[in-house]
């Protein structure tokens, strides 16, 4: 049977996919988004898109109505400035103003939605060296950490008036679309690629089609709830990534990014960058999700050739 699916954030890398994706299957997907342009251009074929100013509800909160669900992936870009204080306080307030008034929402409805799935990111557990990191391990101490503890703190709320909270801690997405893969690209093209920072971090990656399947899966089963490592089941040190990267592209890892060389070009978002983080995927696994692609080569392989 078809669903109603209220989507935010549908023009970022997941989001479009994403949409498509439901689409594709027969679902009614609800847009929301603060310039209404930009969404026609991008989803042309679409006739429901909302103006959304996550600062009034009282515009928009009726869309939420008889839903079956809403699926929150706003929020601003990590790294689109330089972090100083200002962007900073601007990053949470943007997913935590947001997601308070959709959740607030949400549980105002009289046929509320039956889950409210919000993104976040395995940045909640900062930087953890080897240690293995499952969906119970302690909150990092880093300002990321801070960011995915107000987005996930807010979107929890729902779970009191009986609606399903589903938080996505998703790794490293691979996409020559954007993200760290087209970013690590050119420098590989051009023979001077490597790995970032000394290379020894975790990097707990998956492919754009398995974090798409998985809110899919998040939105259709019911035993998915509360905080979800989105990763896929073998994450590398990032030496073995880059050295996999060239392999598939035929071009040597030889240059590593040293972190000191990562501040100077993008400052703080260096310790971003280089933490390591070890994703344990078990809970997602159990839950019945499949993914496509388990191995990095293979994930590699699909993207780039």
């Amino acid at each position: 049977m078809s669903k109603r699916i209220v989507i935010t954030g549908a023009t970022g890398l997941i989001g479009k996919k994403l949409v498509n994706v439901l689409i594709e299957r027969g679902n009614n997907v609800v847009i929301f988004g603060r310039d209404l342009n930009k969404l026609k251009s991008v989803f042309p074929n679409s006739n429901e898109l909302v103006a959304w100013d996550y600062h009034k509800p009282e515009l928009w909160k009726s869309q939420l109505e008889k839903s079956d669900a809403v699926v929150h992936l706003a929020g601003t870009n990590l790294f689109a400035k330089r972090w100083n204080a200002d962007f900073k306080r601007e990053v949470i307030e943007s997913r935590k103003i947001s997601t308070h008034n959709l959740a607030e929402a949400i549980k105002s409805c009289t046929n509320k939605p039956e889950v409210f799935i919000s993104a976040s990111g395995i940045g909640y557990y900062g930087d953890c060296n080897d240690s293995t990191l499952t969906e119970e391990s302690s909150l990092g101490n880093d300002f990321l950490a801070d960011v995915c503890k107000v987005w996930e703190s807010e979107a929890a709320t729902v779970e009191t008036d009986g609606v399903r909270s589903v938080r996505i801690r998703t790794g490293l997405v691979l996409s020559t679309e954007d993200g760290a893969l087209k970013q690590m690209l050119p420098s590989f093209k051009l023979f001077v690629g490597g790995p970032l920072g000394n290379g020894k971090q975790w990097a707990s990656w998956l492919h754009i089609d398995d974090i798409v399947g998985i809110y899919v899966h998040a939105i259709d089963n019911k035993k998915i709830i509360g905080a979800v490592n989105a990763a896929a089941p073998n994450p590398v040190r990032m030496k073995e990534f880059a050295h996999t990267l060239g392999k598939v592209l035929k071009r040597p890892s030889l240059f590593p990014v040293p972190k000191f060389v990562l501040k100077i070009v993008v400052g703080e978002a260096a310790e971003v960058v280089t933490a390591s983080q070890r994703v344990d995927v078990k809970k997602l696994l159990e839950s019945g999700y499949q993914f496509k692609f388990v191995q990095l080569e293979d994930a590699l392989r699909d993207l780039l050739n």
